[in-house]
Parts: structure tokens; sequence; C-alpha cells
């Protein structure tokens, strides 16, 4: 039986008699439903080398490790496919996703995914590791993807985002005269009943809120940088086409004043997908329980449309 890197927390002075269990909840934050996994995995729990009931009693310097096997994802095809790396330890994988590609195989499309890419990599690396995405991407938004390798590591950044700690931000091209230079979107999101895979505005809707700061105006359209608090289904899009202001080729949230306009019909010839990039990722790794963040700078197709809109004023 494999295991990945054991998690190692010594017992300080101040918390002999501590038990066990609170030392694993407490200090190394595992959750119930991991722990419990955890213990039935022999060797998955030990004090000192050797394995223990977590109701025993700890003592200062005791050396407590927890253990969990290696994983594959076996239901997932390698596939030698390009990944922009842009940090990989024994705990995560940090990409910069390219727009157009799907993070995880779905009904219809097994092959061409970043799973696909990033099971083979690691296969050939010599690495077991379940392909665990901690947060998505759509399909066509570029940006930084991070990736945990075992399940502590991802139910911990899970945690950090329930509770809000996680950084997101955004870098969008929406259409017009963004006047409010900054504000905040707190409007409540859901599908819409009469098309399901759309998402809309709505006084029943799940609570969500947008961040918003103007980077650079041109003649038609802004450059914003976006941060959210919530992580609904399409939420950035859905809010700021609810503001007026529509991310540039969006075709599923555009507004028909921006839609039949020329600079959209010259927009289209140089952009294919929404004007939407995941520039910066930070939270609290959990291995080096320090603050860590992630870039991305714009890929070059939102590049070169910075720059057409800036030739444009």
């Amino acid at each position: 039986m494999s295991y990945y890197e054991p998690l190692v927390y010594i017992v300080p002075p101040e918390e002999e008699g501590f038990i066990l269990k609170t030392i694993l909840q407490k200090r190394l934050m595992v959750s119930r439903k991991l722990l419990s996994r955890i213990k039935l995995t022999e060797q998955g729990i030990t004090v000192n080398g050797i394995r223990q009931y977590i109701s025993i009693k700890v003592k200062a310097g005791d050396r407590v490790e927890i253990r969990m096997e290696e994983e594959e994802s076996e239901d997932i095809l390698p596939q030698d496919l390009p990944l922009h790396i842009i940090h990989e330890d024994e705990h995560l994988l940090i990409l910069a996703k390219d727009a157009g590609i799907i993070v995880h195989p779905t009904h219809g499309h097994y092959v061409n995914t970043i799973a696909n890419g990033v099971v083979y990599h690691w296969q050939q690396a010599g690495i077991s590791c379940r392909f665990r995405p901690v947060h998505r991407l759509d399909q066509e938004t570029s940006g930084v993807l991070a990736i945990a390798k075992t399940p502590y590591v991802h139910q911990q950044i899970s945690e950090q985002m329930i509770q809000h700690q996680v950084k997101k931000e955004y870098l969008a091209f929406v259409w017009g005269i963004v006047t409010a230079k900054n504000g905040t979107i707190n409007e409540p999101i859901d599908r819409d009943p009469e098309q399901p895979h759309v998402r809309i505005v709505t006084p029943d809707g799940y609570f969500a809120v947008t961040h918003y700061e103007v980077v650079e105006q041109f003649a038609h359209a802004a450059l914003v940088r976006i941060w959210l608090e919530t992580g609904r289904t399409h939420q950035i899009r859905v809010h700021m086409r609810h503001l007026g202001h529509p991310l540039l080729g969006d075709k599923m949230y555009t507004l028909p004043e921006y839609e039949q306009s020329l600079a959209a019909a010259e927009a289209s010839e140089r952009l294919d997908r929404q004007a939407l990039h995941a520039f910066k990722l930070g939270f609290v790794h959990p291995g080096t329980r320090e603050w860590t963040e992630y870039n991305a700078p714009l890929p070059a197709d939102l590049s070169a449309l910075q720059t057409w809109l800036q030739e444009s004023n």
C-alpha cells in the first residue's frame, strides 16, 4: 500500500494533555468526514510512529502524523496535452488554463480536457493522484486553476472558500462607459425557469456579491478588475449584464444595444470567447500554512484585444 507524504504536527508544551482528536481537528484542521476515512487506513494516524486511537492524550514533543493512501483517476484517459504550469509541489498543481478547454470530462467530452492532460503529466512523472480541482472555471474563461493532490489539501482549500477566505480576482472587458469607477453588485442569482442553463438576477435567487474597479476606460468598452465574495455559476457574467455592461464576446449574456453595434461586430472578429480572465488566486497554502498568491498574465487574445481597444479611442 502506498501513501502520500504524511502530514506532521509536533505537539508544543502548552498542548500537553490534549486529546489527539482535538489536535487533528483544531491544529491540522482535518474534517470529520476525512478523519473517519483516515481512521480506517492502516498506519493512517500515528503518534511517534505507533498507530493510536484518537481518544488518547498527547504529550509535549509527540510527533503526530496522518497518512492517506495514494489514488488514481482511473476513469480519466491520460492524454499528452500542453499544460501551462505556474507552480507544482507535493500538495498542489497550479495551472494557467487556456480558454476553450473544459476542466473535467463530462458527458460527450471525455478527452481534450485539463483532467486528461494532468493525469498524463502525473503518469509521466510517476505521481499517483486523483484529479481534484479545488474550484471551477468556465470553458471559455482563461486563468489560474488550482488542483489538489490529496483529499486533505482539497478539503483545506474548500473550507477556506466556504469561509470566503480565498482571493479570486478577474480581469474582464465589458461594454460601455462605466460611470462608477468602482462598486459592489449585491444581487441574488438563480436559474432562468425558461432556460435552465442560463442564470438571471431574481429576488428569490441565491445570495451573490461581486466587487469591481475600472482599470482602463476605452471609447466603447472598459477593462475592469473584479473580485468575488461568492461563487455562483456565471456570477460575473450575470452581474455585469445586470449592471448594463456585459462582457465582450459573451453571446449568452449580451444586450441588444451591444450585440448589434458596429464595435461588437469588429470585436467578434478578434475574439471568439467571453473576455474574462482569472488573473489571481490566493489562499493559505495547506502545506506551508502561509498566504500564497498565484498570477496568470493576460493571454495573447485578450492582450491583443486591449491593444485594439486602446488604438480605437
